[in-house]
């Protein structure tokens, strides 16, 4: 979605109100399993003296898959977001600000898209102490024991078999 913000441009104190829905596709990543109802960010862009700041929220209700025991989860999330904007670059590799197209328009859904992904959880936990999986038979922990015996290291067999334990 672009934005045209030449009725702020020149107003310093000026603000320009955004609401508006993000790709799902450019937003799937192995963790996330799908979105509940289509992520969306609103916002404002901000003149405070010549300079433009987007400040807003992204809101998503998706479902997860954990890391560790590769059960589904849905998870509600409200990511902020902050981003400078400015019509000249004097610096081209700050990735920290965003050009301002020369019609004064500039693209919502990169920036917006680029900030989830980058501010995103890498780490995907049903729950702060979930067991996973037996690296063994594969069951999941967080149900209960599995049926394994459990393993001695090999290489400490020797002294198992000098204390008669099996």
């Amino acid at each position: 979605m672009r934005l045209n913000l030449n009725e702020i441009l020149e107003v310093p104190g000026g603000k320009l109100s955004f609401r508006c829905e993000l790709d799902e596709e450019r937003l799937t990543m192995p963790s996330v399993a799908g979105f509940s109802e289509p992520p969306y960010a609103e916002g404002e862009v901000k003149n405070s003296a010549g300079a433009l700041t987007l400040t807003g929220v992204i809101h998503a209700d998706m479902t997860r898959v954990c890391d560790r025991c590769l059960c589904e989860y849905g998870q509600q999330l409200e990511l902020p977001v902050e981003a400078k904007l400015s019509a000249t670059l004097e610096d081209e590799d700050d990735a920290d600000i965003y050009p301002i197209a020369g019609d004064g328009s500039i693209d919502l859904s990169d920036i917006l898209e680029s900030s989830f992904v980058l501010d995103f959880d890498v780490k995907s936990l049903c729950k702060e102490d979930c067991a996973g999986l037996c690296e063994h038979c594969g069951a999941n922990l967080n149900e209960g024991r599995c049926s394994c015996k459990p393993q001695t290291d090999p290489r400490l067999a020797v002294l198992g078999q000098l204390l008669d334990i099996e």
